[in-house]
């Protein structure tokens, strides 16, 4: 039996260091963060460095917890392609059992995302899903899933597998952790709430719990209030540079982030929650999972990539972690 099953996205991540002065930051309130990255139409922008990496929540996750020595294994979609083959060696190389992934021949090919940034620290991703849109519930070999714990992550949005996992979950007697990706949020809180009842961690930013909620992310005492009352288990609202609240239920925790110098952030959410989880699995603690986690997502932002920075066993990183707070919901 697996220590933990990741459901998840899998990647081939390919970073594009362009050089400062290549682009412009501009203002424009049509994009969702009110800004743009500018590039000279029509002309050559000089790349310095180009690095290829396996990402995507599935693999970035399931890469922490094979290091922090959990029995882990995979579930995800790939091409039979140059891409899907090296993601593939990577896990197997890390240790993680990939047997029950689905690979596709030919089709949409593996899922790529081609990352823009500069050592300012703007970036941007531009993603393509490719075969990751067909993660197909009746593709996955159900009798071979025995595991402790099931940790969910990118399902593109499909209702039908979450429902297939939960259901395998309760039968089995299977704890859940879930990370959901955009496309499931999007469903919307009602959509989602007869599966929250049967999550054991649940994890989102203050954006995504602001959107789900319909509360503003500054009001975190009702946001807590009202996940609580919907989610199972411990509610995770990670903030960025910011660091994370965590409830129970009973108690809030709060972590903020260290002062570690943050290169590139791509991972530091999967890096944290699957951190907290890998953390908790082993000590039950919630404190200790925090410090696990917040030790993981800063050595990830401190190096290009998604995967080049997770922790092993053992290791708390080089920064000094700062101190858990606790309170009284």
């Amino acid at each position: 039996m697996y220590d933990v099953i990741i459901f998840g996205s899998s990647t081939r991540d390919v970073f594009v260091k362009v050089k400062d002065g290549g682009f412009k930051v501009i203002e424009e309130s049509d994009f969702i963060t009110n800004k743009g990255i500018c590039y000279p139409l029509g002309s050559k922008v000089e790349v310095e460095e180009l690095i290829f990496s396996p990402g995507g929540g599935g693999v970035n996750s399931a890469a922490t917890f094979a290091r922090q020595g959990l029995n882990t294994a995979a579930i995800g979609v790939l091409c039979d392609d140059i891409g899907g083959n090296g993601i593939l060696k990577f896990l197997k190389d890390e240790g993680v059992d990939t047997k029950m992934f689905i690979v596709s021949e030919g089709g949409l090919g593996t899922a790529y995302s081609l990352v823009l940034f500069s050592s300012s620290g703007e970036r941007t991703i531009l993603a393509y899903k490719g075969e990751g849109k067909n993660f197909d519930e009746n593709k996955i070999k159900w009798d071979e899933v025995e595991s402790k714990w099931f940790y969910v992550d990118s399902l593109g949005g499909n209702l039908n597998l979450l429902t297939k996992i939960v259901e395998i979950a309760k039968e089995k007697g299977i704890k859940i952790a879930m990370n959901p990706g955009g496309k499931t949020l999007e469903h919307g809180l009602d959509a989602l709430k007869p599966y929250l009842d049967n999550i054991d961690v649940f994890a989102v930013n203050k954006e995504e719990a602001a959107r789900l909620t319909g509360i503003d992310y500054e009001n975190e005492k009702e946001i807590f209030k009202f996940m609580d009352e919907i989610v199972k288990g411990i509610f995770i609202m990670t903030k960025g540079p910011e660091g994370a609240v965590v409830s129970d239920g009973q108690k809030i925790y709060r972590v903020g982030a260290t002062k570690g110098e943050a290169v590139e952030r791509t991972g530091a959410g999967d890096s944290f929650n699957s951190g907290f989880v890998a953390g908790y699995i082993d000590s039950g603690n919630i404190e200790e999972a925090l410090k696990l986690a917040m030790a993981n997502a800063e050595n990830v932002v401190s190096h290009i990539g998604a995967t080049k920075g997770i922790l092993r066993k053992g290791d708390m990183g080089e920064s000094l972690l700062p101190e858990v707070t606790v309170e009284e919901l």
